[in-house]
């Protein structure tokens, strides 16, 4: 029933053209259809659909085995020993309010879904350097060695495969281990069979691929992204508009993977991309781990809006020295990165609905390499407000904070959702996980269909996904009915 369901969604969707309020429309009345055919055991509500249980193994593949993907590889190893705490995962510390606020049930998300356990994952990862994660660890600098130390041997043990790059996409960066193939097509096949080699040697029983790697130049969709016929001709003849990032997304779909995108590359965000993740059932989402400064914004932008103040402009600069800076003082990298970082503000301000407050915003993004910093970034905010009868004042931030320390527990939660979502009859067929874009700079959605970037309604989307893939009431906040 679940795939016939999936099957009309996606007809229907191709009927309509892709319009968001007829995808609803249709979406809604095949849901209700078949929620109103349900029969739930007495005294129990109809679960959206079914979830499989989070059994076995759950393999995570990091293309990019830098600061962020081995603070968080060895932030699990460390949770797992009891040596740390798994700060910042809404997958490990979140609950979920179910019913009035009377009723006193706030389940962990562990508890109200089956999400994998941290003791079920087994990493491996692809890198253009050599290092294992141990030693790719202590050359980032994030962790202390005393904390690494404790857990070298577990972090010797995952290698790099060879990694899918061009200089040409990543321009700051260089390399020697490298996959070499006669084209594009024949190193997307080579991912696969990473792909298939490590799904059969760790006894995963699922995976999931999670981009951790560079930003790549600014690229925009083309004729070779329309489809999975034209992309796979495109492969074949080395087309230039197929950045490596591609390749992996691919790879991973082709094999039933789900994907996560961490940076801002166009990668998944592609119409071949939704149709080989609806076709074969894995999930995408993406993109831009959103942690320091534009996480921030999606919290201040959010009040400023809805105490109805001004906004004249918002001046924002970054420090940084990690791998991540080193390759966005690329001017190629930097334009991907930027498009994803100053879009928050007009869809959150809504500036054509608000034009008095917000239509004549001034918005200025810079990203400074600086070696010295290290993985510490700094952040500079210069805000400047006005309120009523249009006398202003400024605000002025100064976040020092460490990059990977942030973007770590959203790996987690990533993978975990991700998985959660694959093994969801509900959400498997859909395409992107919109739910999730809480956790990103640059939410994906439908084409047609704006972004919701307001950190409060991300969180909000979320975790009524989680009620109602468990048949619970979606909370409005209205509460009206403690008054009766």
């Amino acid at each position: 029933m679940r795939r016939l369901c999936c099957q009309l969604t996606r007809k229907y969707e191709k009927i309509v053209g892709l319009i968001p309020e007829k995808i609803y429309f249709y979406r809604t009345a095949l849901m209700a259809t078949r929620q109103s055919n349900a029969k739930p055991a007495a005294g129990k509500k109809a679960q959206a659909g079914e979830i499989q249980p989070a059994k076995g193994k759950l393999g995570v593949m990091i293309p990019g085995m830098g600061a962020v993907a081995t603070t968080f590889v060895a932030g699990v190893e460390a949770v797992r020993r009891g040596l740390a705490q798994p700060i910042g995962s809404l997958t490990q510390w979140g609950t979920v309010r179910l019913g009035k606020r009377t009723d006193g049930r706030s389940p962990k998300i562990g508890e109200l879904v089956p999400l994998a356990g941290l003791n079920d994952l087994v990493f491996t990862g692809w890198d253009i350097f050599e290092d294992d994660m141990y030693a790719a660890a202590s050359k980032a600098g994030v962790l202390d060695r005393s904390l690494l130390n404790q857990i070298k041997p577990f972090l010797q043990s995952v290698k790099p495969r060879k990694a899918v790059f061009s200089h040409d996409y990543v321009r700051k960066l260089d390399g020697p281990n490298v996959k070499k193939g006669k084209n594009k097509r024949e190193l997307a096949e080579q991912v696969r069979e990473d792909i298939r080699e490590f799904r059969k040697s760790s006894g995963a029983e699922r995976l999931i691929v999670i981009w951790c790697g560079s930003t790549e130049i600014f690229l925009q969709p083309g004729s070779a992204h329309q489809s999975v016929e034209a992309f796979e001709k495109a492969l074949a003849k080395n087309d230039e508009s197929i950045a490596p990032s591609m390749i992996y997304a691919y790879a991973a779909l082709s094999e039933g993977v789900p994907f996560a995108n961490g940076a801002p590359n166009l990668t998944v965000d592609l119409p071949v991309m939704l149709e080989l993740s609806r076709r074969n059932e894995a999930p995408i989402c993406g993109k831009d781990f959103k942690t320091g400064q534009t996480l921030l914004k999606t919290i201040l932008a959010p009040g400023f809006k809805a105490r109805m103040l001004g906004l004249s402009g918002w001046f924002s600069t970054n420090i940084l020295g990690n791998r991540d800076g080193e390759v966005l003082d690329d001017p190629g990298s930097f334009k991907t990165k930027e498009e994803s970082k100053l879009g928050v503000l007009e869809h959150i301000l809504q500036p054509k609905l608000y034009p008095e407050l917000y239509g004549q915003l001034y918005h200025k993004v810079r990203i400074n390499y600086y070696p010295p910093r290290g993985d510490n970034k700094e952040g500079w905010d210069n805000i400047d407000i006005f309120g009523w009868l249009g006398y202003p004042m400024q605000i002025k931030i100064d976040f020092l904070c460490r990059d990977s320390i942030l973007a770590a527990p959203i790996v987690l939660d990533l993978v975990l959702f991700l998985d959660l979502a694959k093994r969801s009859s509900e959400l498997r067929c859909r395409g992107i996980q919109e739910w999730l874009s809480f956790y990103f700079k640059s939410p994906m959605t439908v084409p047609g269909l704006y972004p919701e970037h307001d950190l409060f309604i991300q969180l909000m989307k979320l975790k009524n996904t989680l009620r109602y893939l468990r048949g619970e009431e979606l909370i409005t906040h209205l509460g009206l009915e403690y008054y009766d």
